[in-house]
């Protein structure tokens, strides 16, 4: 997927994404302490970069090439589902709260800016071990 240009991105964050990053957070966090709604919320919390601004997953698949290979040969793989649903309910759950609402406060402030940024992107690997770059 193409991602979009700087400017449309920062045109989103300055009238949509500051606001509505700290509200998917917390509707995903919600729905995390639940057991039957808890895979919404990790979807949600997935998309926190693409919500605050725009930020698109990278494809990592070229023409011709498996995505199991392309994971093998870089050594940057996804961790299992087993381990990452015991990390999400030892850790992900609270630390994913605390985490983004520490990157929605900052990203309402000039100076914190590109820390909450680089919180946000980060926040699926934080909640579920979830690379979201790969």
């Amino acid at each position: 997927m193409t991602q979009r240009s700087v400017l449309v991105r920062a045109i989103w964050f300055v009238f949509v994404g500051w606001w509505l990053t700290p509200i998917v957070v917390n509707i995903a966090w919600a729905l995390n302490v639940t057991v039957i709604l808890a895979p919404i919320g990790i979807k949600l919390i997935n998309l926190v970069p693409t919500v605050l601004t725009l930020q698109e997953p990278r494809s990592r698949q070229g023409p011709g090439e498996s995505y199991a290979r392309l994971e093998a040969s870089d050594g940057n793989t996804q961790h299992s589902l087993p381990v990452r649903a015991l990390y999400f309910v030892f850790v992900g759950w609270w630390l994913s709260f605390l985490w983004a609402n520490l990157a929605a406060l900052l990203a309402m402030t000039i100076i914190g800016l590109p820390v909450a940024i680089w919180l946000a992107n980060r926040l699926p690997y934080v909640t579920s071990l979830y690379r979201f770059h790969g």
